[in-house]
């Protein structure tokens, strides 16, 4: 079985109506963008939705899409969370919305944490691309797994070690087909991927 879109972190939820349409309009129209691109979506042989999006909020918040959301083509507000507390070091994350946090959660935690500048994160997927780009953009070690705390700390690791900070894009190397980048808004992360194609 595909090891994709499934929560690994403890997840406290509550569920609540959608946040504003205008608090998601930039946010939501990357992600349909890069759903129209094949770069979020769904595996229809797993079962199982691939790419998620996030913009920083207020604090240590932020708003991301939510949990086994890559099937559908256009979303709205309904399908996204609000992420209002989280530890990477006990693997939990708390979130409200309609729906539960992606399972990338944690990862987009992370990014956030590099520095206070990252604005917007956005995680698709491409064999084409991630093959291309392996070993030539920052890549993490292939022995880590996704959704994980250890994520964390690759993300660190290579934001000290790498080019990271400039170029704002790396591949996962233990999560095939992997790619994340940041930019100081949803738009310059997005972009960042698109430049890749």
């Amino acid at each position: 079985m595909i090891d994709e879109g499934y929560t690994k972190y403890a997840c406290d939820w509550q569920r609540t109506a959608p946040l504003s349409e205008a608090l998601v309009a930039e946010l939501n129209e990357w992600r349909n963008r890069l759903h129209g691109a094949g770069l979020v979506g769904y595996y229809e042989q797993q079962g199982v939705g691939y790419g998620n999006v996030s913009i920083r909020a207020q604090g240590r918040e932020f708003i991301i899409s939510g949990t086994q959301t890559g099937h559908i083509a256009r979303t709205g507000a309904e399908h996204y969370a609000r992420v209002t507390d989280y530890s990477i070091a006990n693997n939990r994350v708390t979130c409200r919305g309609p729906v539960q946090a992606s399972s990338e959660a944690l990862t987009h935690a992370a990014l956030y944490e590099l520095n206070g500048m990252i604005g917007g994160i956005a995680h698709v997927h491409s064999a084409g691309l991630w093959h291309a780009y392996l070993d030539q953009l920052p890549t993490t070690n292939p022995s880590v797994a996704y959704g994980t705390p250890a994520m964390a700390g690759e993300f660190r690791r290579l934001y000290r070690e790498t080019s990271l900070a400039e170029t704002g894009v790396a591949v996962m190397g233990g999560h095939p087909e992997g790619i994340v980048a940041f930019g100081a808004g949803i738009a310059e992360a997005a972009e960042r991927i698109l430049a890749l194609v």
